[in-house]
């Protein structure tokens, strides 16, 4: 592992410093947008514009990366994410800062696209597993350290909106100065929704409604805090734990998934997910309570993020993965648009503890379809699965793809391997 993480160190430690300045700016959004009087709707919108800009960025960074290259593509998105960060407290408006989260979606979904095609072309087959593993393990421990950044200064002040600023603005620094070659950007055109469908009813349903379950965990967790008077330091121990929940979890539910029907795993998962949510509605702003409600209702997220993603692929040919894995990521980045502004909407209609309702009603519809889904169709043998896929929801398509291809193939040498 380590002459693994001795070619890509660099671009992890920028990787680290990014997500350490994007994870502060989702909670400040939501914290300073309480602070400032925004209403949960307005916040909503606010939140959803981020996915709307990382939707557009996976799709069209490719497309300028092959234009003026991977170095100033890079470089280029980052001085604007910057600078966005930076203009928050300058443009304290809902609109302003709707227009300035969809800004860093793009960005940051760019930032993904490149950063991912630099670490694919950097590993081997041998090595691919280990590096999504290292990237997946760099980008969350970027999140959690963010909010204990966040308890460094005052919210009303514009102090931690520019520490964001200056970590985006340094991350580059070790990656760009390290980079060798820079490796050929191509993704494939996302399977069309229908045909997904088709392939994979399960899948394609469950990972749009866990789309609205994960944005509206990492957007609207830091609204609900504010909405019911939590300090600014509990706010950020809310967040962490979310993300907290997901390193925890994710590996022994890979596990568990390469040894049983996964249909099984995700309606446990699932279930999990809405017990907890219920937990949270119930905990009547009991500060542990809710923590441990969102380290449960977190845990349950990421994992089955990569569970529907290894889920379909077990229907597939390994030629169709790629591009049912760009019609995964699509999808759920659908999810993540609306997750948010039914959320807000519910919370503004019926108080802030709606915003658990929501996320164990979330919970619920896709275990429900997960039983609905076991009587439609048998089961495939565990031994004819695909390898779980270790990713987490912020991956593009560059990643997602990259993993799905190692999954395959680690699958198939398993399958050699047993006779």
């Amino acid at each position: 592992m380590f002459k693994v993480l001795s070619g890509i160190w660099a671009l992890l430690v920028g990787i680290v410093l990014i997500m350490l300045g994007n994870g502060m700016q989702f909670t400040l959004v939501g914290l300073r947008g309480g602070l400032e009087g925004f209403s949960a709707a307005a916040l909503a919108i606010v939140t959803s514009g981020y996915f709307v800009g990382f939707l557009s960025g996976a799709r069209y960074t490719p497309v300028l990366i092959r234009n003026v290259g991977h170095v100033r593509v890079f470089a280029a998105l980052g001085s604007f994410m910057s600078a966005a960060l930076i203009s928050f407290p300058l443009l304290v408006e809902p609109w302003a800062w709707t227009l300035l989260r969809i800004l860093i979606g793009f960005c940051m979904s760019g930032i993904y696209v490149t950063a991912e095609s630099w670490l694919n072309d950097a590993s081997t087959n041998e090595t691919r597993g280990k590096v999504l593993s290292a990237y997946m393990i760099a980008q969350t421990l970027g999140i959690i350290g963010a909010q204990g950044l966040l308890t460094l200064g005052d919210a009303q002040t514009s102090v931690l909106f520019i520490g964001a600023s200056i970590l985006v603005s340094i991350s580059f620094a070790p990656v760009l100065l390290t980079v060798g070659q820079a490796p050929r950007t191509e993704v494939t055109r996302p399977m069309p929704l229908r045909e997904l469908y088709r392939q994979s009813p399960l899948g394609t349903v469950g990972i749009f409604f866990l789309g609205s379950v994960y944005a509206t965990q990492s957007g609207m967790g830091a609204v609900f805090g504010a909405l019911i008077g939590m300090t600014a330091d509990q706010i950020a121990l809310l967040v962490a734990m979310l993300f907290a929940g997901a390193l925890a979890f994710q590996y022994p539910i890979g596990w568990i998934s390469d040894r049983m029907d996964r249909r099984k795993l995700i309606f446990a998962a699932s279930l999990v997910g809405a017990v907890s949510c219920l937990c949270g509605f119930l905990a009547g702003g009991g500060l542990w309570p809710l923590m441990a409600a969102a380290f449960i209702a977190g845990g349950m997220t990421t994992p089955l993020y990569a569970l529907f993603l290894a889920y379909t692929n077990d229907f597939l040919p390994p030629e169709d993965m790629p591009a049912a894995s760009g019609g995964l990521v699509f999808t759920f980045g659908l999810g993540a648009i609306a997750g948010p502004l039914v959320t807000g909407w519910a919370m503004e209609w019926a108080g802030p503890f709606t915003f658990w309702l929501v996320l164990g009603a979330t919970f619920a519809v896709i275990a429900l379809y997960a039983l609905y889904r076991m009587t439609q169709r048998p089961g495939i043998p565990v031994s004819d699965t695909e390898s779980y896929l270790g990713v987490m929801p912020t991956a593009t398509p560059v990643a997602v793809e990259a993993a799905s291809a190692w999954a395959a193939e680690q699958a198939e040498n398993e399958r050699e391997e047993n006779g």
